[in-house]
């Protein structure tokens, strides 16, 4: 796998290693997942609980996006980034209303701020890539008189 190229490429990254071992973390241990985040563990759950199966599909969801993302980052789909943007913001939204409505414990809270924080990061290292795009010379900036010409690699070529 590549390193990102691009600041936005990184936290796109970040994002999805992280998203990738708690879902992880979910599927080998969901009580810890559970205690985490705030929940009470319970040894005996009553008949129709279906906490268990409800955090098995939420690890297992939070795995594969940890894979999503990271495959958007080998790619650079700068695409993918700014959807996530909208779509973190919305999470976050969601999420804190379930804690201030009482629905879900104070401690939940981590979690919409963990997504509105890198909703709000990517959002600005996109911005400041394409700030940092417009200042990099190309073209006939770069090929002024007595400029070398021949192939130049790229600079994010593979190294």
């Amino acid at each position: 796998m590549r390193l990102p190229r691009s600041s936005a490429g990184w936290t796109i990254a970040v994002f999805g290693v992280l998203a990738l071992l708690m879902g992880a973390l979910g599927l080998l241990w969901p009580e810890a997942q559970l205690r985490m985040l705030g929940f009470e563990v319970s040894q005996d759950r009553a008949p129709g609980d279906y906490t268990g199966t409800f955090l098995t599909a939420s690890s297992m969801a939070s795995f594969n996006m940890g894979v999503y993302y990271l495959l958007a980052t080998a790619t650079e789909w700068r695409a993918f980034y700014r959807f996530t943007v909208f779509f973190r913001l919305v999470t976050f939204t969601v999420f804190t209303i379930v804690v201030l409505a009482g629905v879900a414990p104070g401690r939940f809270f981590t979690v919409a701020l963990w997504e509105g924080l890198g909703a709000v990061a990517t959002a600005v290292a996109l911005r400041w890539d394409a700030r940092r795009a417009v200042s990099t010379p190309t073209g006939a900036e770069r090929d002024g008189p007595g400029a070398v010409r021949g192939a130049v690699p790229a600079a994010d070529a593979d190294r």
